[in-house]
């Protein structure tokens, strides 16, 4: 029934005609996101608040961290929802990259519920096992890799940023990549998600470049003049790229410094699968290393740290990962957190332009 709200109804009135346009759609999926945010995000804070669902801060971390104890925590819940909802209100639910997009983001945020309530509920800062954690993000990886695979629309090559004709051809070997992909860019928004506002300014930038990659691939004439890779149909997912960043920019209404609700891991995990799926679908897999360059980064910063130590007994940073690093040098939180928005805007950039430097 959900299929019969908006999209179908070009087909019937001419005064819904608009409706056949994917840009359109976009901009409005965006809107509604924004609206449901703003209309919930108040009532989750009262509600978060009176049950007392706040955050827990680690000891081990930054000192003046300690006053966001208590802080409303499992905000990705209004992320998830505003993203999702005005998917299937806007999206042509007949397309299947829509429904692979949207399993992922639900499933990604389910585990991020999970953690958040064992941290919250139990009052337990390490919440899911690691272990739990990886296996449940590499079975949800898996069938998604598994149901991407096996469409006929999205061959198993690679395209190498920069380089005209390298798009080397991976086979069966391309499930696994789609994996790492996936679970990789889950984990590293996870592990940005520290200061307020820090995960989620690049995550809108990144679901707004991929909403243009999206509408890119989407149209064969654009897809044929810039030797980009034709997906029929993976033009929808340009709504659902502007629902992400629709649901972000209303989340960060609420989440600016100083954060009034913290998104935890239902945001944060769900935020980083739905933008690696969708770097997959839309055969630009790799050109997320670079637009979400702070989130790699990031990620890189705890690997290094906890190798080093473990082998040399050395750390490599004050602290990991590395915007703690930075807090400890002194820098002001918001002065941290809009340098790397100002990062993110220019790797973005820069992600933009190997659709014509190869």
């Amino acid at each position: 029934m959900l299929y019969h709200l908006l999209f179908p109804l070009h087909a019937n009135y001419s005064f819904f005609n608009v409706f056949r346009y994917i840009t359109f759609r976009t901009i409005y999926a965006a809107i509604t996101a924004l609206l449901i945010s703003f209309l919930l995000g108040p009532w989750l804070i009262r509600v978060l608040r009176s049950r007392q669902i706040g955050q827990t801060i680690r000891l081990d971390g930054p000192e003046s961290h300690l006053s966001k104890e208590g802080t409303p925590t499992m905000g990705g819940l209004l992320i998830v929802l505003a993203a999702v909802i005005p998917t299937l209100l806007w999206a042509n639910l007949t397309n299947h990259y829509i429904w692979i997009a949207v399993f992922v983001t639900l499933g990604f945020g389910g585990i991020g519920f999970v953690d958040d309530y064992k941290k919250v509920i139990r009052k337990n800062t390490k919440g899911l096992s690691p272990r739990r954690k990886l296996i449940a993000q590499f079975a949800l990886a898996a069938t998604a890799a598994a149901l991407i695979y096996m469409d006929m629309g999205i061959k198993d090559t690679v395209l190498i940023p920069f380089l005209k004709n390298v798009r080397p051809s991976l086979g069966f070997l391309y499930i696994p990549f789609i994996i790492l992909v996936i679970v990789g860019a889950s984990n590293a928004v996870n592990l940005t998600d520290g200061l307020d506002g820090l995960a989620i300014g690049p995550s809108i930038i990144a679901a707004g470049t991929y909403m243009l990659f999206a509408y890119l691939t989407g149209n064969v004439k654009i897809a044929n003049y810039l030797q980009i890779q034709y997906v029929a149909g993976v033009g929808e997912l340009t709504i659902f790229c502007g629902a992400i960043a629709g649901a972000g920019l209303g989340f960060l209404w609420f989440n600016a410094y100083p954060a009034q609700l913290f998104m935890g891991d239902t945001g944060s995990l769900a935020l980083g699968g739905a933008l690696g799926t969708v770097a997959v679908m839309v055969k630009q897999e790799l050109v997320l290393a670079l637009v979400g360059g702070v989130f790699v980064v990031e990620a890189l910063s705890v690997i290094f740290q906890v190798t080093s130590y473990k082998t040399r007994r050395k750390r490599i940073f004050r602290m990991a990962p590395i915007h703690h690093h930075f807090e400890l040098e002194g820098w002001a939180e918001p002065k941290i957190i809009v340098r790397f928005w100002i990062i993110s805007i220019i790797l973005a950039l820069l992600a933009i332009s190997t659709l014509k430097i190869r």
